[in-house]
């Protein structure tokens, strides 16, 4: 029962403690860039969610038997990493779903350097997070990043058709969203466990 609440523990600070974007501040870019429509947020917060926990096993495979100990080689094997999978998930996504990869557009290859991306194997490296808790800690921190992208797509989709002055309007508008929302998030900085 105790690795159960553990893993549930840390999936809770990650998608909501943690949270990479609205916490964190990190993987802003394509936050604010592909959030205007729920469903291209969803596509973006899918690629990520792969890419997160593909580069979280890699990166600790890498980590442990190829550059062991050599602190100074993790950041850019890290990057190759993710550059390499991000590179397959643009293929796959461009093949698989053309529409998505046009509404993607310069953002999904922008995952590669989407700092949340290098920040959860960073993390894992830091905490010395075992193989299994560094997938499950990335899964719960891409779900995290997919939660805050979708619902700041919502209050967007929700602003193109509120009354807002006429100077706030567009990306103004959109950034005190965004501020409010993390302070939302912020409010789960509270939790105990």
């Amino acid at each position: 029962m105790g690795l159960i609440k553990d893993f549930l523990v840390l999936a809770i600070t990650a998608m909501l403690v943690e949270n990479f974007v609205l916490v964190k501040f990190m993987g802003i870019c394509p936050f604010l860039g592909v959030s205007k429509k729920i469903e291209t947020a969803a596509g973006m917060g899918i690629a990520v969610t792969f890419v997160m926990v593909a580069a979280s096993a890699l990166t600790w495979v890498v980590n442990k038997y190829v550059i062991a100990g050599a602190e100074y080689l993790q950041t850019i094997s890290f990057i190759l990493v993710i550059a390499a999978l991000v590179q397959f998930a643009e293929m796959f996504v461009k093949k698989a779903v053309p529409a998505l990869y046009a509404a993607l557009g310069i953002y999904l290859p922008l995952i590669t350097t989407n700092c949340a991306v290098l920040g959860v194997t960073m993390i894992n490296v830091q905490r010395d997070y075992s193989f299994g808790t560094s997938l499950w800690y990335s899964f719960a921190a891409a779900l995290g990043f997919m939660l805050a992208i979708v619902l700041f797509a919502g209050v967007r989709e929700r602003l193109e058709t509120a009354k807002i002055p006429k100077y706030l309007k567009g990306f103004p508008i959109a950034l005190i969203s965004a501020g409010l929302l993390s302070i939302a998030f912020l409010g789960f900085q509270g939790l105990s466990f």
